[in-house]
């Protein structure tokens, strides 16, 4: 019982991986002994956390990638599977939201734009169902693996504005606890298939929609304190936790959930 949250030697690969949420997941997950392959656009970045990772005395890996493009994908694969062999795990958190698919509030419905919209669903939920289709291949030639999607509070409740975010964040959901039936139908229990569906925490996509310069929220930001019971935003170490649980054998008979760590705020009623 004492190793059942163990991800000690676990490949696990992060779409996003070079975001602020996905930066945090991965050193946590390497200083619990995970091997580390983080998938992003911003080598820079990516290799930098890379840096601060081997140097705690962690593996990890930065590939550049792009989630809409299945060679590029397939190359990725190859190239973990020549340093690591196998993959363990696949976080898909790479995602974002563009102006043209969101309705200000001075604006109305007929402002959105949807070629704008199209591109959101895209990169959210087309950006989760390709890399799941790529790296699932060696879990089902393992006949182990899990996968954790990234959905939204938008895709429990209807917020205002964020139209194409929320339907791609929503569909996300859904193809989650689909995947989770087609992967134990058809290739056994070894792979189970979660997602994590985060409150509101800072990152670099929606800093200034909820806080000012000087760092006091904005009126949207006051509206989701006041709606999370804990009286505040997240920290993306907060979720390293649930994301340790989800791709653990402590979560070996959880399939199709998504889990929510938000301080309450799905929850909160007047």
């Amino acid at each position: 019982m004492a190793n059942l949250f163990s991800v000690k030697d676990k490949v696990v690969v992060i779409t996003g991986g070079t975001g602020v949420l996905g930066r945090a997941i991965a050193c946590h997950l390497a200083e619990e002994g995970a091997k580390v392959v983080i998938l992003g656009r911003k080598a820079e970045v990516g290799n930098e956390i890379v840096a601060e990772i081997k140097n705690k005395g962690g593996e990890a890996m930065f590939l550049v990638t792009n989630v809409l493009d299945a060679a590029v994908l397939e190359q990725n694969l190859s190239d973990i599977l020549q340093a690591y062999g196998r993959v363990d795990a696949l976080l898909n958190a790479a995602g974002g939201n563009m102006p043209g698919a969101t309705i200000a509030p001075t604006g109305n419905f007929f402002d959105l734009k949807v070629e704008e919209f199209q591109k959101v669903l895209e990169l959210n939920l087309t950006g989760t169902v390709l890399p799941t289709q790529i790296f699932l291949k060696p879990m089902v030639q393992q006949h182990s693996g899990t996968i954790v999607n990234f959905s939204s509070m938008a895709a429990f409740r209807p917020m205002t504005r964020v139209a194409g975010y929320a339907a791609a964040k929503a569909g996300i959901s859904n193809f989650t606890t689909f995947m989770a039936t087609e992967v134990a139908k058809k290739f056994g229990e070894g792979i189970r298939v979660n997602a994590i569906a985060p409150g509101f925490f800072l990152t670099e996509q929606n800093r200034s929609l909820l806080t000012n310069p000087d760092g006091t929220y904005t009126e949207r930001g006051q509206d989701v304190i006041r709606q999370t019971p804990f009286g505040r935003m997240g920290r993306a170490e907060e979720l390293c936790g649930t994301i340790q649980y989800l791709i653990s054998d402590a979560s070996s008979f959880v399939t199709g959930t998504v889990a929510v760590v938000d301080g309450g705020f799905n929850v909160f009623a007047m």
